[in-house]
């Protein structure tokens, strides 16, 4: 295992928090840029307003027209979680709104692949909607809103990506990263826009008396905040206050059994405990289950999952995009073994000093739908920005890109394409995830110019996969009690991540469990304190047999067993001292 750098996170110098909170939280919260207890109010009280989205009312003109109408709408949805908790929450709001003519297409990515294509919207015309909504895409989409204008199809984008110099021609655009736009939270998933329109819509249908006109019961928005809060924790977005506000009051909804029929049968499925639910169980147990019927085969599967208020349908789509999900981690794991085997080949290995600044990875057997997840999985192995790519239709490649702190990556990418014109067909995405298309021909000379990119926004000192911790825990704090307070303060995410600590330990006993987990008894080395520990896919194969002495990174959880609640610390790096 190759050594990390350790350093503790620098604390916020005029944090000022109230005596009464826990002074383990106030060390932790200021260590993560929160100012005041204003900053840690999650109510719905605390959202930023839908107001400052300067075009809002523009959108909500759009939709009032279609509702008085009776016109018929269209979501076009992405086949990622987001895109379906954005389509499901589009359809379901829209209808208890009194919208009458409500339905959605997810493109088949293999086929029409990313965001609002001309080939989509002549599939999406042949249902004659007259007013498409894109949720979580669009923004790039100038050839698509172009071809639904040009079919007398009105368009409202809603999008969350960042926008290029030239915006498509449509009838509206909400996006909090548009230029000059006022909306505080540029951290917004795709789903956090659709409600926030939502939110708009209603005020403004309320103002008009829609409700009362139409008989129809002004619905509670708060009621689908656990699809808002499965599609933010999904898509990796940084949890800002606004975003963390969403997802505790989500959370709080599944807790209380108030989630979607679908939500719950994955969480059963994961064998997850719904009281003691937290944004990782969303992130780790439903996220990847929904995602897989996109990365596979149709994200129609996910939606229909998120739509149905039947729940023995929503117990058999889950047992459904389970088998998808272990499809896709037998697929990854081949990937990843191609993955590596590329480096070798390469005359590479993950800790060789010249191993390219950014990496390109291409198998010609790899599966377009998962390239993702492989790019995500060696980027945490070599810690630098990592694209893999898998053939596409014809003589295209498809790329997706992960990246690490200090590489906006697709900066990165508009960066090459401006210095390289017409080497990249087409880009888009995130500071830490892009996705991108090549022709198969160019994958060598992009690969060295984006090595050379790379270089320009990293240092050799930036690659030696830093790890941020909280700093030591002293042994008043190693307590079941503490673990239990850590787990219930969050919600904890991208950008607002899990407390972790460091620190020395005795090594008392060690023993492998299960596929490959070590399982460890340590000492706190000042009190003697005994602690159980487990560092999961770990065997500690570079520790000495007589090692006594081990730093680690860890995180204390709850380990709850047949009706019993311990202590155990769960180690994400370990180290002989």
């Amino acid at each position: 295992m190759k050594q990390r750098r350790i350093e503790r996170r620098a604390l916020r110098a005029d944090a000022r928090f109230p005596a009464s909170l826990h002074p383990l939280l106030q060390r932790i919260y200021a260590a993560r840029d929160v100012g005041d207890d204003m900053e840690l109010d999650n109510a719905l009280t605390a959202l930023h307003d839908f107001h400052g989205f300067h075009n809002m009312d523009a959108a909500v003109a759009l939709l009032t027209d279609a509702m008085q109408r009776q016109r018929s709408i269209l979501i076009v949805g992405d086949f990622d979680a987001d895109g379906a908790t954005s389509s499901a929450l589009a359809v379901r709001a829209l209808r208890g709104l009194g919208a009458r003519q409500v339905d959605y297409l997810v493109p088949n990515r293999f086929e029409y692949g990313y965001g609002l294509t001309p080939e989509i919207v002549a599939l999406a015309a042949q249902r004659r909607p007259d007013l498409i909504i894109t949720v979580d895409n669009g923004i790039a989409s100038l050839a698509g809103v172009a071809a639904a204008r040009k079919a007398g199809i009105q368009v409202l984008v809603t999008d969350h990506h960042l926008p290029a110099a030239e915006l498509p021609d449509a009838d509206a655009i909400l996006n909090p990263n548009l230029p000059g736009d006022g909306f505080p939270s540029k951290c917004l998933a795709g789903v956090g826009v659709v409600f926030y329109l939502l939110l708009a819509l209603r005020a403004h249908l309320r103002e008009r008396d829609w409700f009362g006109a139409h008989a129809i019961p002004e619905p509670n928005l708060a009621a689908y905040l656990d699809i808002v809060a499965l599609g933010t924790v999904a898509d990796l977005v940084p949890l800002d206050h606004n975003n963390r506000v969403l997802v505790a009051q989500g959370l709080a909804r599944i807790r209380a059994g108030r989630s979607v029929p679908g939500i719950r049968a994955l969480l059963e499925l994961g064998n997850r405990e719904l009281q003691r639910l937290t944004a990782a169980d969303l992130g780790f147990t439903v996220a990847p289950r929904i995602n897989a019927a996109g990365r596979l085969t149709d994200m129609s599967l996910g939606i229909e999952c998120l739509l149905t208020d039947d729940m023995a349908r929503a117990q058999t789509l889950a047992v459904r995009l389970d088998e998808l999900n272990r499809e896709r981690r037998d697929i990854e794991a081949r990937m990843q073994d191609d993955a590596l085997q590329t480096l070798e080949r390469m005359g590479f290995n993950a800790d060789d000093p010249a191993l390219p600044f950014g990496l390109c990875l291409l198998h010609e057997d790899w599966h377009q739908g998962v390239v993702g997840l492989v790019a995500s999985r060696i980027k945490e192995r070599v810690h630098r920005p990592v694209i893999a790519f898998a053939r596409a239709a014809g003589d295209t490649l498809k790329g997706s890109a992960r990246s690490v702190k200090g590489v906006h990556i697709r900066d990165a990418l508009e960066a090459v394409a401006t210095r390289h014109p017409g080497l990249i067909g087409k880009f888009g995405g995130h500071a830490m995830a892009a996705g991108l298309t090549l022709a198969a021909d160019q994958f060598a000379p992009f690969a060295q110019a984006f090595d050379a990119e790379v270089r320009r926004w990293l240092s050799v000192d930036d690659l030696a996969g830093v790890m941020r911790t909280d700093g030591e825990l002293t042994p008043e704090f190693l307590t079941l009690e503490c673990a239990e307070l850590l787990r219930q303060a969050g919600p904890w995410g991208q950008g607002f991540p899990e407390p972790c600590f460091d620190g020395v330990f005795r090594l008392l006993q060690r023993r492998i469990v299960g596929n490959g987990h070590l399982k460890l008894a340590l000492a706190e080395t000042a009190s003697g304190l005994r602690v159980e520990a487990i560092a999961f896919n770990q065997t500690g194969e570079h520790l000495p047999a007589a090692c006594t002495r081990v730093r680690i990174v860890y995180r204390p959880d709850v380990n709850a067993y047949r009706g019993e609640q311990r202590l155990q610390l769960l180690v994400d790096y370990i180290e002989p001292v």
